[in-house]
């Protein structure tokens, strides 16, 4: 499924960024730049969906990495805790609504759901530790 996000990174992310703030509105606060952006300007903003395509392209290097992701998580974890002090459990609401979006927007079915949310326990986990 990953070559249809790679095909509009944009698009996706910019959805999986707009829905996590609709769907968890405290989220948005993490992120100085879109605060102040009502709810109601979030879909199509050219800021939130740059910054998705920045988070899923970021997200396709961890995952081409096949579990040797050390190199690519090791500053990501550090510079989110540390600098922008994003808890782990924003990384497990991306998570569903990533899995939401590419359900919707890609068809991805239930295994292939399930296997979504394993490999980003385990980016989790490892980011964690």
């Amino acid at each position: 499924v990953w070559p249809k996000v790679e095909a509009d990174f944009t698009g996706f992310g910019g959805e999986v960024l707009t829905r996590l703030f609709i769907e968890h509105p405290e989220t948005q606060q993490l992120f100085p730049r879109f605060a102040g952006i009502s709810q109601g300007n979030l879909a199509g903003n050219a800021d939130v969906a740059a910054h998705g395509c920045t988070v899923l392209k970021k997200l396709g290097e961890l995952l081409k990495a096949k579990g040797n992701h050390g190199s690519i998580l090791k500053p990501l974890a550090t510079t989110h805790a540390n600098t922008h002090k994003i808890t782990l459990v924003n990384f497990k609401l991306i998570t569903e609504i990533l899995v939401k979006v590419l359900h919707e927007k890609a068809g991805i079915d239930g295994a292939t759901q399930d296997a979504l949310r394993r490999v980003m326990a385990a980016v989790i986990n490892d980011i964690d530790g």
